[in-house]
């Protein structure tokens, strides 16, 4: 992969995601071309000839991975094709960069980074809320001490309906698709971006999951979590249930706060109070491609360094965002009650 070759790749699943999130963030790089698609939908050859015009479109996964030439694919598709999908690119030594909730427990995101090991190759996974604006303009004023250390976060996301799926066939709320429901597909979100304001990884889970509005679904529409940490604690409501689509987020230190409102930051510290607008809203839409672009950044440059590729640090986050769901789901069969975050969650991998 040396000179300045164009790095070659592939998207499997071309579902909203793909189509409205990842591809114009591929589109706008000059150092990788996306030469090839699948998805598990005839219906979606269309999508692809559309999207991407000079791309081959295969009619499996198999078929792709077989007659291509690649460096990397970026997976798309549904959480429980995630494992065997990340497994056949790995074996095949490419780069794997896969949306989240990234694998459904610790043992697999272990033995599948010890295929990206063993290969010398990338894996990496999608967390874009990290490059939101009001997201990186939090993390930059807790960073630089403006609020001091952080002992409170409170977060709400709200929605009325989970996202609709491009085939509208409701995934989400298949938990043999899905996962779960709520607490798998916006929890992660926050399992990554409140650790890193706390600075610490969540010690403890405590949770409450139910079903408000959303009857037909087999799986949850609203969840409850507190978060323990060793010196602080976060409070998060997540649901399906509300009237309205909106974020907020309230983060208290020693010497401070931050409060997001949707697309608005509201710096309270010693020197007054500062409030900046940083569009477009944490609830506009559901795939984010400005995101994205950073994401690949991430990854391209993982892809091109090789002790990049061999930091730990987003899968660790992945890792805890699985422990955090786990734990979070023992709580609430348990009532509500304390559940330690599994142990294989800090510094599991490696």
């Amino acid at each position: 992969m040396g000179g300045t070759r164009r790095l070659r790749g592939a998207v499997i699943g071309l579902g909203n995601v793909a189509i409205n999130g990842h591809l114009p963030g591929w589109r706008e790089r000059t150092d990788c071309e996306i030469v090839a698609a699948t998805d598990a939908s005839p219906t979606r050859c269309e999508a692809c000839r559309s999207a991407l015009p000079q791309a081959r479109w295969h009619d499996s996964v198999e078929a792709l991975l077989a007659s291509e030439d690649l460096d990397f694919v970026d997976i798309c598709t549904p959480p429980s094709s995630h494992a065997g999908l990340i497994a056949a690119a790995l074996g095949r030594s490419l780069h794997v960069l896969c949306e989240k909730p990234l694998v459904g427990s610790l043992g697999e995101l272990d033995r599948l980074a010890g295929l990206a090991r063993a290969a010398d190759v990338a894996f990496h996974t999608v967390h874009n809320w990290h490059h939101a604006p009001l997201v990186r303009a939090a993390d930059a004023a807790i960073r630089a001490g403006r609020i001091g250390a952080v002992r409170e976060v409170v977060w709400q996301t709200l929605r009325s309906q989970p996202a609709v799926a491009a085939n509208g066939d409701g995934w989400r709320v298949d938990p043999d698709i899905g996962g779960g429901g709520v607490l798998t597909d916006h929890g992660w979100h926050v399992s990554y971006v409140i650790p890193r304001w706390v600075g610490a990884r969540p010690e403890a889970v405590s949770a409450r999951l139910e079903t408000r509005r959303h009857h037909r679904f087999a799986v949850e529409d609203s969840a409850t979590v507190r978060l323990h940490f060793p010196e602080a604690v976060a409070d998060v409501v997540l649901t399906w249930a509300a009237d309205r689509r909106e974020n907020h987020a309230r983060v208290i230190g020693t010497a401070g706060r931050i409060e997001i409102e949707d697309d608005t930051l509201v710096l309270t510290a010693k020197g007054g109070e500062e409030r900046r607008r940083y569009p477009p809203p944490l609830s506009d839409g559901s795939a984010h491609p400005d995101w994205f672009t950073a994401v690949a950044e991430e990854f391209i440059g993982r892809v091109h360094d090789a002790g990049a590729r061999r930091s730990s640090a987003n899968l660790d986050e992945a890792a805890v965002c699985i422990a955090v769901e786990a734990s979070a789901r023992e709580s609430s069969q348990a009532g509500g009650a304390r559940r330690p975050l599994a142990a294989a969650a800090v510094g599991s991998v490696r």
